[in-house]
């Protein structure tokens, strides 16, 4: 598998939220097909709205890994972006492709569907924690290159799980996929 370039991350999010769909997404031995993202900005509901020590890698970087911990008991995973802006992309849901029994015993679960189907499954599923966060893509912990999925397979519509900025459509997922959130 070839690593996405560094070049490939300058978009802003909501351009490069649905071009990641179909690439893969890789961390240790485990690895999967992304099926679904959301787009974030200086919106009101992006951790960019007001920077903090926490989220400062979203301004700082793009190509790096920005992992935050939430409701007290959840990691997620984002891929920061825009080479001219403060953006990131929020892995949503990946289709399991490789490590799936190590991914099972993280999540105790034997449901292929569920191992990955949503951002704080997505991250337990493969060992996705704070120590990756401020990371550049690549190496053990990345994002790689596929065919992307055509425009007429892409379903586009609101973020979910948030209060604000909640009519933008900025979240893109794989039609069909039994791999996407709920």
């Amino acid at each position: 598998m070839r690593p996405l370039s560094h070049s490939y991350f300058e978009l802003p999010a909501a351009d490069l939220a649905p071009k990641l769909l179909g690439k893969i997404v890789r961390k240790g031995a485990c690895a999967g097909i992304i099926v679904e993202t959301e787009a974030y900005a200086t919106d009101a509901a992006s951790h960019a709205f007001r920077i903090t020590p926490r989220s400062a890698v979203m301004r700082d970087t793009y190509g790096y890994w920005y992992v935050y911990f939430t409701y007290g008991i959840h990691w997620c995973a984002n891929v920061t972006c825009d080479k001219y802006g403060t953006c990131a992309v929020l892995i949503r849901a990946v289709e399991p492709i490789e490590g799936i029994p190590i991914m099972k015993r993280r999540r105790g679960t034997d449901v292929i569907e569920n191992l990955c189907s949503g951002p704080a499954r997505f991250a337990q599923a493969f060992g996705i924690t704070g120590a990756d966060s401020g990371k550049p893509m690549g190496g053990n912990c990345g994002l790689y290159d596929a065919p992307e999925i055509l425009p007429e397979h892409v379903v586009i519509s609101k973020r979910i799980g948030i209060t604000k900025d909640t009519h933008l459509p900025w979240r893109f997922h794989v039609r069909d996929s039994p791999f996407a959130s709920r």
